[in-house]
Parts: C-alpha cells; sequence; structure tokens
C-alpha cells in the first residue's frame, strides 16, 4: 500500500523555526545555539531499523543496510529482546529472506537463504515458532519454522494467494481474498472475520478494495486492520478498524482516507501506532499514534526528521516507552 512519491514533509516546521528566530534577532533577543543540542536522525546506509523514545523524542539507530528492508512487517518478540523483519539479498525480486536481531544491535541472524519470496514473518507467543509468507508455489501462503529457521514447513494454503500473517495466542490471523481470516495454530478451523464492500474488486488503487494487514493485540481479544474503502487517489484510501476475534463489534477508528496502516498494539492494550504514507497525492511516511477506541490520534513524528527520511512498519517495545521501525533514506 505505500507509495514512492515523496514531498518535503515537516518543512513548515523548519520555515516557521527559522522566521522565529529572525524576529527574535531583530528584537535584540538573540537565540543561543548552544543553549540546547541540536537532534538529528543517525544514518550509515540507505535502511535500517531504529528506536524512537516517546517522551525525549531521540532515535537511535539499530541495524543499516544497504540491501533493502521490506517495509510490511517488524515485529518484537515477547521478551522485547529481539526483531524480525526480512531484508533482500542480492537483485533479484524474490530474494527477501527473514532475518532476526537484539534489539540493541547484536546477534543478526538469517533464517532462510533460499531462492523463495520469504517475508512478513510473525513470532508465536513463546517465541519458539515463527510464522511467515513464502512464494514457493504457485501462490503466496504461510509457512512456519522454529526461531532458529529449522523445520521450515507449509502451513496454510487457501488456493489463492495469502498474506498479513500475525500470531496472537492460539489464533493466527491473515489476510486473503481481500478479508481477514483466522486459524488456529495448527492450520486449521479457518474463519472468515470481515467481509468489507466490493472485496477483491480493482479500482484505480494500488490493490483491490478490502482488508488488510491484521494485528490482534496482546491479549488476542481484538484485531486491529485497515480497510480500502475508495481509490480517489492512486495511492489507495485506508481507514482503520478493530474487530473481536470472534468476528463481532466492528468499529472504524478513522475516517479521513489517508494511506495509512500497518497498525500495531501497545502491550498495555491502550494504543495503536501505525504508518501514514500519504495523504491525498503528497508523501507523508510518518509514525501516528491514537487511543484504542480511536480518540488523540496524532502524528508522533519528531519535527528534525528530514524530508527525505521515511517512517514504516512501528512496533511498540515491550514496556511501550518506544517505538521500533523500519527507516528508509529516500535516494
Amino acid at each position: 500500500m505505500f507509495i514512492k512519491s515523496v514531498t518535503l514533509k515537516r518543512s513548515w516546521s523548519l520555515t516557521l523555526a527559522v522566521t522565529i528566530a529572525a524576529s527574535l534577532t531583530l528584537l535584540g533577543c538573540e537565540t543561543d545555539p548552544s543553549s540546547a543540542p541540536q537532534k538529528s536522525v543517525p544514518r550509515d546506509d540507505r535502511w535500517g531499523l531504529y528506536s524512537l523514545n516517546l517522551v525525549s523524542q531521540d532515535v537511535h539507530l539499530i541495524y543499516s543496510a544497504n540491501e533493502q528492508i521490506n517495509t510490511s512487517a517488524l515485529r518484537l518478540n515477547s521478551q522485547g529482546d529481539r526483531l524480525l523483519f526480512a531484508q533482500k539479498f542480492g537483485s533479484s525480486d524474490s530474494s527477501f529472506e527473514i532475518c532476526s536481531i537484539d534489539v540493541n544491535g547484536a546477534n543478526f541472524t538469517r533464517l532462510t537463504n533460499n531462492a523463495y519470496w520469504d517475508i512478513y514473518p510473525a513470532w508465536s507467543p513463546d517465541d519458539n515458532y515463527i510464522a511467515f509468507l513464502s512464494w514457493r508455489q504457485t501462490t503466496l501462503d504461510i509457512y512456519v519454522m522454529g526461531s532458529d529457521g529449522s523445520g521450515q514447513h507449509l502451513l496454510y494454503d487457501s488456493g489463492t494467494h495469502d498474506g498479513d500473517v500475525d500470531w496472537a495466542g492460539s489464533v493466527i490471523a491473515f489476510t486473503s481474498d481481500s478479508r481477514i481470516w483466522k486459524m488456529n495454530s495448527l492450520g486449521s478451523g479457518v474463519i472468515q472475520l470481515t467481509d468489507p464492500p466490493n472485496a477483491g474488486q480493482w479500482g484505480n488503487a494500488n490493490l483491490p478494495f478490502g482488508d488488510y494487514d491484521p494485528r490482534s493485540s496482546e491479549d488476542g481479544a481484538k484485531i486491529v486492520f485497515e480497510r480500502l474503502e475508495d481509490d480517489l487517489s492512486p495511492n489507495g484510501n485506508y481507514n482503520l478498524f478493530t474487530i473481536n476475534t470472534d468476528g463481532t463489534e466492528e468499529t472504524r477508528l478513522t475516517d479521513n482516507g489517508y494511506s495509512q496502516g500497518l497498525a500495531s498494539w501497545s502491550h498495555s492494550g491502550f494504543n495503536i501506532v501505525y504508518a501514514v504514507a500519504a495523504i491525498n497525492d503528497q508523501g507523508v511516511y510518518d509514525l501516528y499514534m491514537m487511543n484504542a477506541d480511536g480518540t488523540d490520534n496524532h502524528s508522533i513524528t519528531p519535527d528534525y526528521f528530514p524530508s527525505e527520511f521515511l517512517c514504516h512498519a512501528a512496533e511498540f517495545s515491550l514496556d511501550d516507552s518506544q517505538i521500533y521501525f523500519i527507516g528508509e533514506w529516500y535516494q
């Protein structure tokens, strides 16, 4: 759902700051540049894993790579000390592999190594297994492996493309046919949870109308997801919803039609963080947060983040004090 058109986001705040500083100087109230340290986003290579402190707004670079990091999923294990993601190795479009790394940047491990497209990993609740998407047959299907990459095997194949896998408690949520489904950890007991209008129909957006990217709350009671409701923007006009894991009480959280999604719950269950890729036709790539009922919806992206730094796939730290996310330096 994410686009590659970029505008100079946050440029208004820089302009305002310069204007205020100039006015104070003319009034004889020169500011002291040394009085407050200037924050900046650390950079090594084009792609990286980052942490953002929600109080201080300091950002830290955990891991950096020139190879593309898939922007669809970043997952923290239940102990809060290790992250899962997918990274490209080589020039082929099918060369994405599942990787893990400690939150302090140590112990990088490549878990898959093959000629297939492996993406969208999700920890099992006990961290002993990883569900992921792989295109090893004629369609994209759901696979499972040990947390060390061993024992890779097919878990579920609906006969069409399956996607957006998530694992909480004994429930695995996923997308198929532009709808949200759930099944048990054995890959059976498949139940459809959502039935959005015009599901699977193509319009002018980058995906068919429908529901995508389910993420379960830590207690397994609710699922948050995004719904492509309109195609007035070529980036797609999405809104965020929640639904109980028994399929009841579907609730709308947003009604702005931004190109937004990849939502993630706080461990307390009180908040949801997500990415806004575009507003109308303008690229944004900012991180937003709201209460679990959709109130107090606002950007948490610091003003000092430069326009060429794009934010993707946010995830709360174990104590909810930080946000882990994928950063991309647009070139």
